[in-house]
């Protein structure tokens, strides 16, 4: 193994470890940190300067989409007007390593001023940030990753691994859900697949080119199927309640065509739509969440579903592909 290759595993075997040396540590603190943010009436607001600040940046992102409004602050714009941004009611989350970081500490006496609880974050139980905060969390580590042992890199591995923590606690503590999680992330995969309707991602463009009657010739439909590139076609019937609609009477794929033929073989073109489709396909409405659409595809082992309207009407087809 070459050196570069050694030095990479050896950074994560590091990394790994500083992480799992938090776990001795899990106790009273943390239960503290997790009931004073549970309890906040107001917002949690992360600060820390340098790589720290980064670290709390994203620590803050995972708490505000995990059902806890929080937000980063840098310590040094709160000296020009930032301050305002804290309220009676937040509680603020600051980190350092070393615990002493002057421009973070100078910003702690403004914090202390207004009765803002403290949750500290460093490597140093003796640190002045520990000695100020209402609850600190040690995250010290035996050494960074880098081979000069100087970079942070271990130390913001177990920070970053210990925001995730309280963010995971936090979601228990909440009974927090995955409806709950998609409301704060309506653009992403989660959001699409919890809160979409099936009206949002059907396919309706060649709809006229899916409709068949049960009496035509398999010869025109096999052209149709091939036309319509989803595989299929509608089998539609009038509705004997109202002419002027129709109802679904079957579908056909393109491989209900393939098993007919080896079937059927010399007789397959005089058969007609109704003499192979199937008569009872999966139906699914325009206002269903298209979680549920991909749920009955994988429950029934099929590809596509017919979408009716409101009126019952076909209105378009919803394929696997769209629920992904």
């Amino acid at each position: 193994m070459n050196q570069i290759l050694e030095t990479g595993i050896r950074c994560l075997e590091i990394e790994a470890q500083a992480i799992l040396d938090l776990i001795p540590r899990m106790g009273k603190e943390f239960e503290e940190a997790v009931a004073l943010i549970r309890n906040c009436s107001g917002k949690v607001i992360v600060t820390g300067v340098g790589k720290s600040g980064h670290i709390g940046s994203k620590i803050a992102a995972t708490l505000a989409s995990t059902g806890t409004p929080s937000f980063y602050l840098n310590p040094l714009d709160a000296y020009h007007g930032d301050l305002g941004m804290i309220a009676s009611g937040d509680v603020v989350m600051a980190i350092s390593y070393s615990g002493n970081t002057d421009e973070l500490l100078r910003f702690i006496p403004l914090i202390l001023e207004r009765h803002i609880p403290i949750i500290g974050i460093s490597g140093n139980s003796e640190s002045l940030l520990a000695r100020y905060s209402k609850v600190h969390l040690n995250i010290s580590v035996a050494r960074e990753a880098d081979p000069l042992n100087l970079a942070p890199t271990s130390s913001t591995a177990a920070t970053l691994a210990m925001g995730d923590a309280l963010a995971s606690a936090l979601i228990c503590s909440r009974n927090f859900k995955e409806s709950d999680f998609a409301q704060f992330h309506p653009g992403g995969s989660l959001g699409k697949r919890l809160l979409g309707r099936v009206r949002d991602f059907m396919d309706s463009e060649m709809l006229e080119t899916w409709k068949v009657s049960p009496l035509d010739m398999l010869s025109d439909v096999i052209i149709k199927i091939s036309e319509g590139k989803k595989g299929l076609v509608v089998a539609l019937v009038p509705d004997p309640d109202d002419p002027a609609k129709s109802q679904v009477a079957g579908i056909i794929t393109d491989g209900d065509v393939r098993r007919a033929m080896q079937k059927y073989r010399e007789d397959f073109f005089k058969l007609k739509v109704g003499d192979i489709m199937s008569r009872h396909p999966k139906l699914i409405h325009v206002n269903d969440k298209i979680s549920y659409a991909g749920d009955l595809m994988q429950k029934n082992f099929i590809h596509a579903l017919i979408v009716l309207d409101e009126q019952e009407q076909f209105c378009g087809i919803i394929d696997w592909f769209a629920c992904a």
